[in-house]
């Protein structure tokens, strides 16, 4: 089994100024005994709350924080992106800001990235949500598992570690919540080999969602729809 060297969390935030700091210490806490060189990066989309202060404020008594802010908000896949690339380690792990996670279980899946496994892919122990989004996110799962023929238990499930050469071989684009398929169907086609893991799923402490409105899943079908025109039909 090959040590894992190097890790970078991210962490896309918006309007998550009363979880953020607690996810970014807890993440550091739990990476840092198990692995050399752990860093933390967290891209502040937009947000209309404090969060670009507390992030500031965090980052100056902590040299492993890395703080980018976008101007206005951009969306969940564009905050991935910038995260993606500003990643300098050989594994990336990211899950979402807004603490339905539980950052600290990113140690859990250390053990998991052999020399053998390209992606720890995590899967819901439950869902901390109402009736009606565990509904639609059971929906929305089996819809793009048949549509781009993907092969892991929980597609929508935002807590994964990878190798970071897999984004380097073949960039992501999308800027909006399908880049979560998109990153699925990419590795798939790589080649990577996976490994998935249960971790808990909790309901959110605080702010709203800003998936489950009915303007914004309508958006997603179809960004959804001209993903898979592009990387199913046409083979891109």
């Amino acid at each position: 089994m090959t040590k894992v060297a190097s890790i970078s969390a991210v962490f896309p935030c918006y309007n998550d100024e009363t979880t953020i700091g607690s996810l970014v210490d807890d993440v550091h806490a739990a990476l840092a005994p198990l692995v050399d060189d752990v860093e933390v990066i967290v891209v502040n989309d937009g947000s209309a709350d404090d969060s670009a202060s507390v992030l500031d404020k965090l980052a100056e008594e902590r040299p492993w924080l890395q703080v980018i802010h976008h101007e206005t908000n951009g969306g969940y896949g564009k905050a991935l992106l910038s995260g993606f690339a500003a990643a300098q380690n050989e594994w990336i792990f990211y899950t979402d800001g807004d603490a339905q996670y539980d950052a600290s279980e990113a140690a859990l899946f250390v053990p998991l990235a052999t020399a053998e496994i390209d992606v720890v892919q995590g899967y819901k122990i439950g869902r901390g949500d109402s009736w009606y989004r565990k509904l639609i996110g059971r929906f929305y799962h089996h819809v793009v598992k048949l549509l781009f023929n993907l092969h892991v238990r929980d597609t929508d499930c935002d807590f994964r570690m990878f190798r970071r050469q897999l984004l380097v071989d073949r960039p992501l684009t999308s800027t909006t919540g399908v880049i979560c398929v998109e990153m699925m169907r990419s590795f798939d086609r790589a080649g990577a080999r996976f490994v998935e893991f249960p971790v808990h799923h909790y309901f959110r402490p605080s702010g709203k969602s800003q998936f489950f409105r009915l303007p914004a899943i309508a958006r997603s079908a179809v960004q959804l729809m001209e993903l898979w025109w592009h990387m199913v039909i046409r083979g891109r």
